[in-house]
């Protein structure tokens, strides 16, 4: 009797996880020198094959640009690698003598890292570096969507891993994925951590799962151009953000914020630069679109061009349109235009000031967002500060392209395609996740001070407050003195000896 698809790839995450539990034993014992070698061959067969695993997912997955996903994965293998390459993960990584404190980088075990369908083989590249680099084994999940290409990947890995010392099954991957293998992993006692990269919900269960977990939320991003940006160069940015890979990255824009005095500047830059504004009924059509019926992202607009979205919504628009923008003065859970939309659609808002754009920004994120990214273009550090101390963002990007600074590339934020939203985005963390998310750290700590001198230091401060106490004291005015000072001073005034 042949057992149920569903049954069938329970018992595959089940063995992936005793393989990768074993693998993982032996690698524990690798050293730094060659763990680096490992991760260096890895990184290496990556970029080689960064060009045909970026076709390869654009054709299977129907999202977005070859060109770019190849960019993609060459962020996620050799950018990756150049981030990554001397940190110190294993061993002793650290040692203060006259502290006496020294620490010891431990890997956290097995990590089950699930992959989504819009950075399908950057993402695979990524967390197997990180991963390896940290001393653990990995599991990798695909999305159904995207299993072609993250085999294949994969398999260039493992290719790439048999020609080092690599303990065999380090990195696997599942070949049956199921919602059912997913949980299996994500449950699995022997699990050490979970990178959870893809849809809320599976964000959600991730840090459901009873494991330590790091999971990202939506993006949400608006995009502020305040009143002192170079328009040319904000506008640049943000079409070559939006556009690129077709909007899959989660930190690009999803909104353009300006202040009404330079309203029509921004817009003619923008329509100069290939952007498209919609009518009301466009924006009605294109808007039906964006989301399903439940309220969640339609998958069918991910990673679409212009072209296809117009096609598919029964709009016509000039030649060479690159993104489609809606002006709208709502913001709202069920306004699509203020929401995350992951395809080169722009939500188009108008301030009164830049206190009032500030506003505009947070309720754009409170509603969609929040703790990922927004981006300002400004040349003034006064108002680039206020946004950064009051943004419930973990990435505030300053005159650059938002999907490419947010993950790294464009900025010196670490390369990553897991990024945290922390506490205020049910994050378990604000950083670009690196190996040091996916290490802990034993404390090695030498005794400094004996009982004795804690009961000295006790007494001693014990004394020193009682003495203050009493010059305090002794300091002190009573109110009758003070009463009596003042109506010395009062009647100096009236009698002109005080002017």
């Amino acid at each position: 009797m042949e057992l149920d698809r569903d049954l069938k790839s329970i018992q595959e995450a089940r063995n992936l996880m005793e393989n990768a539990v074993c693998a993982q034993r032996k690698f524990r014992e690798y050293s730094q020198r060659e763990i680096d070698c490992i991760v260096k061959a890895v990184a290496e067969a990556c970029e080689e094959g960064a060009e045909l695993l970026g076709a390869m997912a654009a054709e299977e997955t129907g999202f977005g640009v070859p060109e770019d996903k190849t960019i993609k994965n060459i962020l996620g293998s050799r950018t990756t690698y150049e981030y990554i390459r001397d940190m110190k993960t294993i061993g002793i990584i650290n040692e203060d003598k006259e502290a006496g404190i020294m620490e010891v980088g431990v890997p956290v075990g097995v990590v089950v890292a699930l992959i989504p369908s819009t950075n399908p083989t950057s993402t695979t590249m990524y967390k197997t570096l990180i991963s390896l680099k940290a001393g653990n084994s990995i599991i990798i999940s695909p999305h159904p969507s995207a299993k072609k290409c993250i085999e294949k990947t994969v398999d260039i890995i493992n290719d790439a891993l048999g020609e080092t010392n690599a303990p065999n099954n380090i990195v696997q991957c599942v070949s049956n994925p199921s919602m059912e293998a997913t949980e299996t992993l994500m449950k699995h006692k022997d699990t050490g951590i979970i990178l959870a990269t893809g849809g809320e919900a599976m964000v959600k269960a991730a840090y459901s799962s009873g494991n330590p977990a790091l999971g990202v939320g939506p993006g949400n991003g608006p995009a502020f151009i305040e009143r002192t940006a170079d328009i040319h160069e904000a506008v640049r940015h943000i079409v070559e953000s939006k556009t690129f890979d077709n909007g899959t990255i989660c930190a690009s824009e999803q909104s353009v914020v300006v202040e009404e005095c330079m309203e029509e500047q921004v817009k003619t830059e923008m329509e100069r630069q290939g952007c498209y504004f919609m009518s009301d009924s466009e924006s009605r059509q294109v808007g039906s679109f964006i989301m399903r019926g439940n309220n969640t992202m339609n998958p069918a607009i991910v990673g679409k061009s212009v072209e296809a979205i117009c096609e598919m919504t029964g709009i016509n628009v000039p030649s060479g349109t690159k993104i489609l923008v809606s002006k709208q003065n709502e913001i709202g859970y069920y306004n699509p235009y203020s929401r995350e939309k992951l395809c080169p659609i722009l939500g188009f808002y108008v301030a009164h000031s830049w206190e009032d754009a500030c506003g505009i920004c947070m309720k754009l994120l409170y509603n969609e967002g929040a703790g990922h990214t927004m981006t300002i273009h400004s040349k003034d550090d006064d108002i680039i500060r206020e946004f950064a101390l009051k943004k419930p963002v973990s990435r505030l990007l300053v005159n650059t392209a938002a999907s490419l600074g947010g993950v790294g590339a464009t900025t010196s934020l670490a390369p990553a395609f897991t990024l945290g939203c922390g506490a205020v985005g049910g994050s378990a963390t604000s950083d670009n996740v690196s190996p040091f998310n996916l290490m802990n750290v034993r404390r090695v700590a030498y005794g400094k001070k004996e009982v004795g001198d804690l009961r000295r230091d006790i007494n001693s401060a014990d004394n020193r407050y009682v003495k203050n106490r009493k010059e305090d004291e002794e300091l002190k005015i009573s109110a009758e003195e003070i009463s009596k000072i003042t109506k010395e001073v009062l009647d100096s005034i009236l009698k002109g000896n005080i002017r």
